[in-house]
């Protein structure tokens, strides 16, 4: 069974989704941590009721960004995790890390890439004027949101949308993507051939 342990700065409702699945069965893995740079973040509190070991790098408290992903990296080894989830994690991640582990680590963005990378995505798609958004699970590279796309999930953006009110919409998306995604890298199902991510049937 695949060890994963999850990054996030926030509410952490992706977490929770991930979480669920792991508790319905539809993920075949064991959350073995989750990694926080915000010391007020939900997502500890969600951790905590889960049983999950949550580590928390309070990121102000550090002298530099290269301290601060010193000790990320560090703790994200203690894990010993086959993969790291990235959900709703509100930093660029260094090229230590990318490389540490190439192949191991998944984002979920509110858009769908390569449109709208980087912060506020759901606000860019409204003043561009698109009509379908969605959201995007992809590996994480040294990039900005520019890894290769594993699962893209697509939402009608409609005449009186804002930001939050499509944002709202998108993480229904977003909750369905991600656990999917998890599942499919813990039942060695995905496979990376330059860009292209091609998902494999079940064994």
């Amino acid at each position: 069974m695949k060890r994963i342990a999850v990054l996030a700065s926030g509410r952490g409702s992706n977490f929770q989704a991930v979480l669920d699945a792991l508790g319905a069965g539809t993920i075949r893995a064991e959350c073995v941590g989750l990694i926080t740079d915000n010391p007020g973040a939900y997502a500890i509190t969600r951790a905590r009721e889960a049983g999950i070991e949550a580590t928390v790098l309070d990121y102000r408290a550090y002298p530099s960004k290269e301290a601060y992903e010193a000790d990320l990296l560090a703790a994200m080894q203690a894990c010993r995790a086959d993969l790291f989830v990235l959900a709703g994690y509100m930093r660029i991640v260094g090229t230590a890390i990318v490389e540490a582990f190439a192949g191991r680590m998944i984002n979920i963005h509110p858009a769908l890439l390569p449109s709208f990378a980087g912060l506020h995505a759901q606000r860019q798609a409204v003043e561009y004027g698109v009509k379908v958004a969605g959201c995007t699970v992809h590996f994480v590279d040294t990039g900005m949101d520019s890894g290769p796309i594993i699962i893209q999930r697509c939402v009608p953006v409609l005449e009186d949308d804002d930001e939050d009110s499509l944002a709202d919409r998108i993480i229904e998306e977003e909750h369905r993507a991600l656990p999917e995604a998890v599942a499919l890298f813990c039942e060695d199902r995905i496979q990376v051939e330059g860009r292209r991510v091609r998902i494999l049937p079940p064994a």
